[in-house]
């Protein structure tokens, strides 16, 4: 089979022979149909110490299931997060990450849904949003924040603001829903939110941070990093909540397949859709991450083997 892999930190990125994998205990061996990109696998090429696996987001066909795995038999369509070389023909899936794909949707439509979403609506309930409150949401044209726009719109936000690195990205975004859109680099992001959804980091936390309303609630889930002043927190009584979707999935897994579920019954109903900004062939891995790199997507970044 294919699989794309890199030698060195920064890259290249390249397409070598390998081995079929063989499942082991609790494991799927999926044929990949489609294969997200995303941020945190573009930065580990360009500052990992060490050349990792590229894994993320599959989705595809059950070809092999390993012992322990048989909630699923082959045939089956399924998505989820593959933690080792998903950048391949075929990857192996943890039974725990996978979840079926509905005849309704295909490969494509659920590798941009299923793990962004659950990103999104995970963020979105740790900022415990009330209705009728106003929400921001930064990389709101981003894989996870076009679905965030949605979701707090669905969750019943009175006015949803997104902000964007690029003016050229504001009709996209009210196009999911949004009221007003901001750019990075303006002075004042408007009337005050009371809950802000960070997938940037750095300086943009300070930035999300003084668009809240006092009482309001930051949201952080970047991989980006950043500081926060402790003054700024009490001056407002603001708070800042870290949220981490591997936490969810190792400890509360109800809660994970619950989320799960949502997403796919609001995919159905046509409340939630899921936008591929690009497919790229796996021989065009480095364009398919210069989209990410560069911010210029507008929705999900796909892969096809």
């Amino acid at each position: 089979m294919r699989r794309v892999r890199y030698g060195a930190t920064g890259g290249p990125l390249f397409l070598e022979e390998a081995p079929v994998p063989q499942p082991g205990p609790g494991e799927l061996l999926v044929r990949c149909e489609a294969i997200g990109v995303t941020l945190p696998v573009v930065r580990k090429v360009t500052e990992a110490a060490e050349p990792v696996p590229l894994g993320g987001e599959i989705a595809g066909e059950v070809m092999a299931v390993g012992p322990g795995a048989d909630r699923f038999r082959a045939g089956d369509r399924v998505t989820g997060l593959c933690f080792g070389h998903g950048y391949a023909d075929y990857a192996l899936l943890h039974v725990g990450m996978a979840s079926p794909v509905p005849d309704t949707a295909t490969a494509v439509e659920a590798v941009a849904l299923v793990r962004s979403g659950l990103v999104a609506l995970g963020a979105l309930e740790a900022a415990r949003p009330e209705r009728g409150e106003a929400a921001l949401v930064t990389a709101a044209a981003s894989g996870v924040g076009h679905l965030a726009v949605q979701l707090a719109r669905v969750r019943g936000a009175g006015r949803v603001v997104g902000a964007v690195s690029d003016p050229a990205k504001a009709g996209f975004v009210r196009s999911l829903g949004a009221d007003d859109v901001v750019t990075y680099g303006q002075e004042s992001w408007g009337e005050p939110v009371d809950y802000a959804l960070d997938a940037v980091g750095g300086d943009m936390l300070s930035h999300a941070l003084a668009a809240l309303t006092a009482g309001g609630r930051l949201v952080a889930y970047s991989s980006g990093g950043g500081t926060i002043r402790a003054y700024d927190l009490l001056v407002g009584a603001k708070s800042v909540i870290g949220f981490q979707m591997a936490r969810i999935a190792r400890e509360e897994p109800e809660l994970y397949e619950r989320w799960r579920q949502e997403l796919w019954r609001l995919f159905e109903e046509g409340a939630l859709k899921p936008v591929v900004h690009g497919e790229f062939a796996l021989e065009e891995a480095t364009e398919a991450h210069a989209a990410i790199e560069s911010r210029v997507n507008r929705g999900k970044v796909v892969l096809h083997p």
